[in-house]
């Protein structure tokens, strides 16, 4: 399962290796027997042949498509990539049970409409939802060109309260009880991360000892898990896809979506929404360090007062979020290194620099730790 970082590797709509394709003569579909699945859909839902396929740019390199039949209607179908996968990897069922589970709550996710695992129909397993009208927020150029200044007002808030609305939902309600595991969330993802910085010493050719004497403290000082809740991991403004006035119509990419402590979820988001004036630890050109959307104090004080949460201990979410950040970004590095991963088109020194802001941003954050 790919772990996730702001401002590296998007979901959905950042262009990457392969371009979109529909079903014009001589344009290839890839992952499909097109004439099969037009076939099957009408068994799972209503629709109205021909049927016109569209890749869809982004998606950690899922097989993404927009489905639009004769009568206008929008369906998206991904699968998983072509080739060996590790066992984990881009898990359809994981993420099509989550957002049946949480269609019927406040939680704005696109509509389920079917998961198949059916050998006759396609060589993997796949999912049907559907299409949510909106823009994702990779970049301030997006933003400016999508959102006026009341409109991202608007969005900062409905970003929150849906997530505060996440955070609020019944797991065993809803069936997601057996997600994952309830304790432990932040003990283990500390245990994972430190060991993946460890491992990639070598291929990285980089050590700072800043993150052992962090990892030391985040061990020693770890609060309290409360229940468990839905904590999405990867759930900033990019991963959503927003209305013109600022609503936020559907949050995406729940791959890495299990059960877990969500103030640590909420700590990651705070992370990630970039103010003016911050350094580049999410990359060049960040949606939310434009004029107009409300600040990290503001979406604390609102996610406070609609989940009633103790932030008392929020610095250490963050600072375990900003440790966790500078070890992935770590063991990314190292697999470029090492050849594992094509640096093409890649600028590796600011992959690099990027390491040492996110610790620096842990150190400086956990000064705040009462």
């Amino acid at each position: 399962m790919q772990e996730a970082v702001p401002g590296f590797e998007p979901e959905y709509g950042e262009p990457d290796d392969a371009a979109p394709v529909d079903d014009a003569p001589g344009a290839v579909v890839v992952g499909f027997d097109v004439d099969v699945v037009d076939a099957w859909l009408p068994t799972v839902t209503d629709v109205t042949g021909p049927i016109r396929w569209e890749r869809l740019p982004g998606g950690h390199s899922n097989l993404t498509y927009l489905l639009t039949d004769a009568a206008g209607r929008e369906l998206v179908i991904r699968r998983p990539p072509q080739g060996e996968l590790l066992p984990k990897a881009h898990d359809m069922w994981r993420e099509y049970r989550i957002i049946d589970a949480l269609w019927a709550t406040a939680v704005p996710v696109a509509e389920p409409i079917a998961y198949c695992d059916d050998r006759s129909v396609a060589e993997t397993h796949f999912y049907v939802m559907g299409k949510v009208e909106g823009e994702a927020l990779y970049t301030g150029e997006v933003v400016s060109n999508w959102l006026d200044e009341p409109a991202r007002r608007r969005a900062g808030e409905s970003f929150v309260d849906v997530l505060a609305a996440l955070h609020a939902v019944d797991i065993d309600e809803v069936g997601l009880g057996e997600l994952g595991r309830r304790d432990g969330y932040v003990a283990r993802q500390l245990k994972t991360w430190y060991g993946s910085w460890n491992a990639s010493i070598e291929y990285a050719d980089h050590d700072d000892e800043r993150i052992h004497d962090l990892h030391s403290m985040l061990t020693d000082r770890l609060p309290e898990q409360g229940p468990a809740r839905v904590v999405h991991g990867d759930y900033g403004p990019h991963n959503g896809l927003f209305a013109r006035d600022g609503t936020l119509m559907a949050v995406l990419d729940w791959e890495i979506a299990t059960l877990g402590d969500p103030l640590a979820d909420f700590a990651y988001s705070l992370n990630a929404w970039v103010e003016p004036g911050d350094v580049g630890v999410y990359g060049a050109d960040p949606p939310t360090a434009l004029p107009g959307f409300p600040s990290r104090d503001e979406l604390t004080e609102r996610y406070a007062a609609a989940t009633g949460a103790d932030l008392s201990q929020l610095a250490y979410y963050r600072t375990f979020n900003s440790f966790k950040t500078a070890c992935i970004l770590h063991g990314v590095y190292a697999r470029y290194r090492a050849g594992q991963k094509s640096s093409d088109d890649v600028d590796l020194d600011m992959l690099f620099a990027r390491i040492g802001l996110s610790t620096d941003a842990a150190i400086t954050m956990s000064a705040e730790i009462g």
